[in-house]
């Protein structure tokens, strides 16, 4: 039997819509879509970089529950309203995601809150031997 556990990072989203933050299913960790929300607080910042680093925060904070690290992630979607945005984000990502090199796919697309200029979601393998 495959241990199967929901991370909740304690957004009034996860509540609202039905959804956790992530999910652990054996070795796979599945991290939702993550904005630039501080769920502690449910503020936003209004630049996409500062949104783009707090989505990295909450991301990493899933995956440490998980008990795995960015160097884990082997698959991550970006999504965003505006392809512009897409490149300001570059380095923040790159301190990310730059060793372990995953796949990857942006996106432009609409997201849930006009406030939201960037959402990752990032499939992680975890090492459990």
């Amino acid at each position: 039997m495959t241990e199967r556990r929901s991370i909740l990072s304690g957004s009034t989203f996860e509540e609202q819509i039905g959804y956790a933050r992530a999910v652990i299913d054996g070795d796979w960790v599945h991290v939702s879509g993550t904005t630039g929300f501080d769920y502690t607080t449910m503020t936003i910042a209004e630049d996409v970089v500062e949104q783009a680093d707090q989505c990295l925060r909450n991301i990493e904070a899933a995956l440490t529950e998980a008990k795995c690290t960015f160097a884990d992630v082997v698959r991550v979607r970006y999504l965003l309203p505006d392809r512009a945005d897409f490149e300001p984000c570059w380095p923040a990502l790159r301190r990310a995601f730059g060793e372990a090199r995953p796949a990857a796919t942006m996106l432009m697309c609409g997201l849930a809150d006009p406030r939201m200029k960037i959402e990752i979601e990032v499939y992680a393998w975890r090492i459990t031997a």
